[in-house]
């Protein structure tokens, strides 16, 4: 069947509007750094809102959760709940499979000792994926990480763009 023939009877009754160009504005509120931002949700928090900035501020910039919980004076666990409360996703050393079989332990359909068997996953892992699975992202939250990675993706960009004659591609090997 030619596509002529599916098509035959098709025709348009509304039309597109054009809405224009859409803008972001990575900072959210302005001049407020991030740590006068995250107030508003520290008390969601399991740190403070200077600490979840430092957290925040690391993670944007590459560096480990750790090394990020370290700068920050906090434990590692409590790096990765900020993490994902602020609605960073990833944190969560376990693959979705294992989630699963959390989800399952969380239901009453495992134990305990067989979810963890069967997840692979040794204790802080699990605890950290059990609080995964039991609390969502505070709302509004991500929009200040979302906001801090384009920060941080502008930065690239324009690094990216000041190296572009040093850099080759692939046609110029051809």
């Amino acid at each position: 069947m030619p596509l002529s023939d599916i098509a035959d009877g098709l025709e348009v009754t509304t039309e597109q509007r054009d809405r224009g160009v859409a803008s972001v504005d990575a900072t959210a509120n302005g001049d407020a750094d991030l740590r006068e931002r995250l107030t508003e949700f520290a008390d969601d928090l399991p740190c403070d809102a200077a600490s979840a900035a430092a957290i925040v501020e690391g993670h944007t910039s590459g560096r480990s959760v750790g090394d990020s919980a370290h700068e920050a004076g906090v434990a590692p666990m409590t790096a990765a709940k900020t993490l994902h409360l602020l609605g960073c996703e990833g944190v969560s050393p376990l693959t979705p499979e294992a989630h699963r079989i959390i989800g399952d332990w969380l239901s009453a359909d495992l134990s305990r000792t067989e979810a963890r068997e069967l997840a692979g996953a040794n204790e802080t892992e699990f605890a950290l994926a059990t609080f995964v699975e039991t609390h969502d992202p505070i709302p509004g939250a991500s929009d200040l990480v979302e906001g801090a990675f384009a920060r941080d993706g502008d930065a690239a960009v324009r690094k990216r763009d000041a190296l572009a004659g040093t850099m080759s591609s692939a046609t110029d090997l051809l």
